[in-house]
């Protein structure tokens, strides 16, 4: 694995002497919430994304732009060497707000984990199958075999993920750590329709530049504080910030693409009676 990585990183020093292609794409968007019975407020977002190739080698780096300076959301470096592709993830994104147990967002990790790592791949030729091991000693298995997509994790937390289209019902199925999720997606006279195991379910119809999304949100139960370990290593990990209870809600979103390039959405949400704007465009 050593010697994969050193190769992989005498790759990447040689790509960057010629890039052959490099991409940017992007989008930005502004909105108005009157905030129902609240003060409203205007948000702003722009965010931005490079992706530089040369030969089997790829750099995909994206930055949030509506801040005061650029800040990095990713870069990720992937190499194909043969039936070998190694990956590496170089961004530790920040997803706890604090060490404390009653600050920051509800429902985040309390103590931050480390999302900077190397996989390593192997094409496996039986099927589509794939062998990959990461850094952290966490062995995945993918593949698809008769139309039913799979991939097992097995390391510091065992999960198995299948999809599959049955009828014209795209299929998602996740289990992870013993609890299981999935969702439900068809169409069904025009309309696009997604129900999920939360008890959300989404309706989604119209012509091509103007369509209208029904959704409904299930409510959502408190739960207390986990404090965890910096580590990880204990029974609730890396602990959980206190999650409020919310009661249940919908909301109606119309879209209309403008002759401008741009679209406008207009959203209402029964949650707290609030309606808001907002024109993005991508480029």
């Amino acid at each position: 694995m050593k010697k994969l990585i050193a190769l992989f990183a005498t790759t990447a020093v040689a790509s960057t002497a010629a890039v052959g292609s490099v991409a940017l794409s992007g989008s930005a968007s502004v909105s108005y919430d009157d905030n129902g019975t609240f003060a409203a407020a205007t948000t702003y977002d722009a965010d931005m994304t490079i992706v530089g190739t040369a030969g089997g080698t790829t750099l995909t780096a994206s930055y949030d732009m509506d801040g005061s300076s650029l800040a990095t959301t990713a870069v990720d470096l992937s190499t194909t060497i043969g039936p070998v592709t190694i990956a590496a993830d170089m961004f530790d994104e920040v997803t706890a707000d604090s060490t404390a147990t009653t600050a920051g967002t509800a429902g985040q990790q309390v103590y931050e984990s480390t999302d900077t790592g190397v996989t390593i791949s192997l094409d496996v030729p039986v099927g589509d199958a794939t062998v990959a091991l990461d850094n952290s000693g966490n062995v995945i298995l993918s593949g698809t075999w008769s139309g039913v997509t799979l991939s097992h994790t097995v390391g510091d937390t065992t999960s198995t993920t299948a999809g599959v289209a049955l009828a014209g019902v795209d299929v998602n199925v996740t289990n992870k750590a013993g609890a299981t999720t999935w969702d439900l997606a068809t169409t069904v006279s025009g309309i696009d329709l997604t129900l999920a195991s939360t008890q959300k379910v989404t309706a989604a119809f119209g012509l091509a530049g103007n369509t209208m999304t029904v959704s409904s949100i299930p409510a959502v139960a408190a739960a207390g504080v986990s404090t965890g370990t910096s580590t990880g290593t204990s029974a609730t990990g890396y602990g959980k910030q206190l999650v409020s209870s919310v009661a249940s809600y919908s909301t109606v979103a119309i879209t209309r693409d403008l002759t401008s390039g741009a679209s406008l959405t207009a959203t209402y949400s029964t949650k707290d009676d609030s309606l808001t704007l907002k024109a993005a465009v991508t480029f």
